[in-house]
């Protein structure tokens, strides 16, 4: 059996993968970074595939005169795994919990069927 521990841990590194490489990403382009430093494209590359399906959805706002940029499609999608990543912990431990349950039930009731032979 599959240790839903072990998913969890999974999981959870994944999810905050996703929300550091778009927070540095927010950060970066609010600050106005250059896009010619290796780091700021190698984050901007990385974040791209997470960011692919909110993109367009908001549009990124600039303050006139000053170099910094905020996307609120990224700020959208760093909510959005957030909140897919705490559903799809519930879910794990939800049907962990009643997989234990009845697993715990059947080994009442095997040792109360070895009790009465």
């Amino acid at each position: 059996m599959i240790n839903p521990e072990l998913i969890l841990t999974l999981l959870n590194v994944l999810v905050v993968y996703a929300e550091s490489i778009i927070s540095l990403r927010i950060l970066l382009k609010l600050l106005g970074a250059s896009t010619t430093a290796p780091f700021v494209r190698w984050v901007f590359q990385s974040s791209n595939p997470l960011l692919y399906p909110f993109e367009g959805m908001f549009p990124s706002s600039r303050v006139n005169g000053i170099p910094f940029t905020l996307e609120f499609s990224a700020i959208f999608a760093l909510f959005a795994y957030i909140f897919v990543g705490y559903l799809l912990q519930e879910i794990i431990d939800f049907v962990s919990r009643n997989f234990s349950k009845k697993k715990r039930r059947q080994k009442i009731i095997d040792r109360e069927d070895e009790e009465s032979e």
